[in-house]
């Protein structure tokens, strides 16, 4: 699909957007929303009381016993080292503070059942030696139990099924603790340092460069994993949803990671277009953004712009490296662009809803395929005048959206939060900036 006219400015002000990856039609009509600031306390923030450990959600410091066995947890030294360790022993889940942990999600999307009766799938022998190891140890055991007694009474077992149900067949259910491919990423803090409102929630853009930088490489090689140990995986959704309006279950930081046996639509129809027209993420994302001013960051590895034609106002951020998985960056690249995500979340905020969604190139594709992320406001809700028509209604345009983060930008970057090497009229933005093509 070619669009002719993907964005139209109308005399009155509105602004007709049409996504020419999706053909998602939007209009921004001038007047029916309030810009958002970033820097702005809800009305409804309540006082906190500070708790150590944290207990204010079940993935608190406080709440380890009550969720799934740790596939791996990241711990940075005092000397600025960073240490992984993987399959940690139940008795010693205590015994280190991490800054990010990979468990099991106790609900799968895709679940481990749908492996094993579709594909055959089982545990592979380094999993399977991981969880008789675990099950060998007295806390292990007890920790196990523990958490399916949870997820049993959380599926509408009564208390008398769940006396009924023998250790042996609880122990044979929590394969997906171990061999699962639905994963959480999560940060360790809750709140920020020193917070005093229940609003002060630990975000994306309150880590540092550095921390951030390795909240993405902690992702990737997990992601690596869940593929080594099951052979059907084609593809891993990865995303992260900030705040309840944007579907998070908890109000604390967490990436997820779903394993699926396909593409998903979104990432198939990317790869149709591709074999179409080979630089259409140039045509149509970079170079489109910068002939209508609307890059606001960039640097030697990535480029980040207002995307239009979509449901919610949206920032893109795309890799320019001519590797196209996020396992094939190398450290620069990756430090690169995680430094411009980083700098988006900062700029924005921690107050504002958001879905940050990965797109990238399927293990078993030919066709190339930048890296990029697209971070999704979720400010707005769809209504009847959407439903009836397929129009959508942003109050935001995309000149409004780089006009809130472009001086954010500029602030973070001179207190030195953010590291960002071009913002607005710096950037280069040159024609053809994305080097995914190249063989």
């Amino acid at each position: 699909m070619v669009v002719q006219n993907p964005y139209v400015v109308m005399k009155d002000g509105t602004i007709k957007q049409v996504n020419p990856f999706t053909g998602t039609e939007v209009w921004f009509i001038p007047g029916r929303g309030n810009k958002p600031d970033p820097n702005a306390r809800p009305k409804t923030a309540q006082k906190i009381e500070t708790h150590v450990p944290e207990d204010y959600c079940s993935f608190c410091e406080a709440s380890y016993w009550d969720t799934t066995p740790e596939k791996s947890r990241l711990l940075r030294h005092q000397d600025g080292r960073y240490e992984h360790i993987d399959h940690l022993p139940a008795a010693e889940m205590n015994k280190t503070k991490p800054i990010f942990r990979r468990i099991s999600n106790l609900f799968e999307i895709v679940s481990t059942d749908y492996w094993k009766k579709n594909y055959e799938y089982f545990l592979s022998d380094k999993n399977l030696a991981w969880k008789n190891r675990y099950l060998a140890d007295s806390a292990g055991r007890e920790h196990v139990l523990h958490v399916m007694k949870t997820k049993m009474r959380l599926s509408r077992m009564t208390e008398k099924q769940i006396e009924e149900t023998p250790p042996d067949t609880i122990f044979n259910m929590s394969d997906s603790f171990f061999g699962g491919a639905h994963e959480l990423i999560i940060s360790g803090p809750h709140f920020k340092a020193g917070s005093q409102y229940d609003t002060d929630l630990l975000a994306s853009g309150d880590m540092t460069p550095e921390e951030h930088f390795h909240f993405f490489k902690f992702t990737i090689r997990s992601a690596q994993d869940i593929t080594e140990n099951n052979r059907y995986v084609r593809y891993i959704s990865i995303f992260q949803n900030w705040l309840a309006p944007a579907g998070a279950s908890f109000n604390h930081l967490h990436k997820q990671l779903v394993a699926l046996d396909e593409w998903g639509f979104s990432v198939q129809r990317e790869v149709e277009l591709v074999r179409e027209n080979s630089n259409i993420y140039n045509e149509f994302a970079t170079n489109f953004a910068s002939y209508h001013n609307l890059v606001f960051a960039e640097n030697d590895y990535a480029i980040a712009f207002i995307s239009v034609g979509h449901r919610s106002p949206t920032l893109a951020i795309y890799s320019k490296s001519r590797n196209c998985r996020p396992e094939e960056h190398t450290d620069d690249e990756l430090r690169g662009f995680s430094n411009l995500v980083h700098a988006c979340h900062a700029a924005m905020g921690s107050n504002i809803p958001c879905n940050e969604e990965w797109y990238y190139l399927p293990q078993d594709a030919v066709e190339r395929i930048p890296w990029h992320i697209l971070i999704k406001w979720r400010t707005n809700t769809p209504a009847g005048f959407e439903g009836g028509t397929k129009i959508y209604t942003n109050t935001l345009a995309p000149t409004e959206m780089r006009d809130i983060m472009v001086p954010q930008l500029y602030k973070l970057r001179a207190e030195g939060r953010v590291i960002v090497k071009n913002i607005a009229t710096e950037c280069p933005a040159k024609a053809n900036a994305l080097r995914y093509y190249e063989k």
